[in-house]
């Protein structure tokens, strides 16, 4: 029994990368955090709800992805995919209906979390106005991006790539700055970080919290962005789609 669990180990390189990426996310999101907080100690008596603000934003980001995700992970469970497949749906209307899904998962989620944040910690996010309409646009649409890349590749591989949706987006948290500024990362890490969408969105709700400004020329190039996302993750899922049909991935979802 050890042999084969040893097998299917070394057979599944998400199940090697996830012994490597969690400790290793978990000392680089918390180390960079330290930095910022022993940098601006008196920063956060003047700055309040930056993080509940950042925790609820990450919280929009990830359930849209897992919304997205976990609709498409009942189809492979169920093993429906080639049903589906073989049906006059296509695939685009496969898609938009995982994203309608992601958005009603996410409503469920997040209502009652904003409402939990007024209660407990005086925090009104629909205070913002306006510029909440642009955090969420652009951090629905990168979580769209990386559902449809995961699903994919899922596709592709079958379930022994399913902890991959599980984890993938968590790999962001440090490059995406959700709990401190861009600039706590090393110089040459902040050109990865500007490469990710949601960066601008944190970076655009700590200035709007701290400075009462809206930063509009972010929102823009977040949105720019995500646009070449979008297209990205679509020609990608669909070139895994054909792949997976040329050699009976379809059928044959088990891990």
């Amino acid at each position: 029994m050890v042999l084969r669990y040893w097998y299917l180990l070394l057979s599944s390189w998400p199940r090697l990368l996830e012994l490597v990426y969690w400790p290793a996310l978990q000392i680089i999101t918390w180390g960079f955090l330290q930095n910022y907080i022993s940098q601006n100690a008196g920063f956060f008596a003047r700055a309040g709800g930056t993080l509940v603000g950042a925790v609820i934003l990450w919280d929009i980001l990830f359930r849209g992805q897992l919304g997205f995700s976990i609709s498409f992970l009942e189809e492979m469970w169920a093993r429906n995919m080639g049903n589906l497949m073989m049906s006059p749906l296509k695939p685009i209307e496969f898609l938009i209906a995982l994203m309608v899904m992601s958005l009603i998962r996410l409503a469920i989620g997040v209502i009652p979390m904003t409402l939990l944040a007024m209660i407990f910690f005086d925090f009104n996010l629909y205070g913002i106005g306006f510029p909440l309409v642009a955090f969420f646009c652009n951090l629905i649409f990168t979580s769209w991006s990386v559902g449809i890349f995961v699903s994919g590749l899922v596709l592709r591989h079958g379930l022994g790539a399913e902890s991959i949706v599980w984890t993938l987006m968590f790999g962001l948290m440090p490059l995406a700055c959700v709990y401190y500024p861009v600039t706590v990362l090393p110089h040459w890490l902040q050109y990865v970080a500007w490469a990710l969408p949601p960066t601008y969105a944190f970076e655009g709700m700590r200035t709007l919290l701290t400075r009462q400004e809206f930063r509009g020329d972010l929102m823009a190039e977040a949105f720019a962005i995500n646009v070449l996302l979008l297209v990205a993750s679509f020609t990608i899922f669909l070139v895994l789609l054909r792949s997976a049909r040329k050699h009976g991935s379809l059928l044959q979802s088990g891990e």
